[in-house]
């Protein structure tokens, strides 16, 4: 009996060992399964992260483009108006040009008299003018060159901060 029960208990105790065995594969294999899975979504939220930020820095480019056209666009406005600026300044030094402004014929304060305007049946005379100093002329074209660079440039920003803004 002895032996028996020797036997019996070795039996259970390879029983329990085989069992083990088994269920160390079993849960080897569970583990494996699962770390791949893992694997798998890690590699899925990283390819995820990337086209984002793929998209994102397509969007940084083309914004960077758009800005970048937009600023020669705005360069090109300005160096036009400085041009035309200059060649109008140049026509009023060379008296090619001559700035001259409209009279009101009827203020007291002129103490000139001015002819009157012609009825309807007579000769047509023009409305009182009088021309400008050259010097003064040239004040008054370099404030109006200023007044177009600053619309120019508030053109810029705006445009600036409506395609940042998007």
């Amino acid at each position: 009996m002895r032996f028996l029960g020797m036997f019996q208990l070795i039996g259970v105790c390879l029983l329990m060992a085989v069992t083990w065995q088994v269920q160390a594969w079993r849960y080897a294999a569970q583990l494996e399964r699962q770390s791949a899975d893992h694997a798998q979504s890690l590699s899925q939220q990283h390819l995820a992260a990337l086209n984002r930020q793929q998209a994102e820095q397509d969007k940084r480019l083309a914004l960077e483009r758009k800005l970048s056209a937009r600023d020669q666009q705005h360069a090109q406005e300005l160096s036009d108006a400085q041009r035309n600026q200059a060649a109008l300044r140049d026509r009023l030094a060379t008296a090619d040009v001559r700035l001259s402004v409209l009279i009101d014929a009827a203020d007291p304060a002129l103490g000139c008299a001015m002819p009157t305007p012609a009825t309807a049946g007579g000769v047509v005379h023009a409305a009182p003018r009088a021309r400008l100093d050259p010097a003064h002329a040239q004040r008054i074209i370099s404030i109006t060159d200023d007044g177009d660079n600053a619309l120019i440039a508030l053109r810029a920003c705006q445009a600036y901060a409506r395609a940042v803004a998007r």
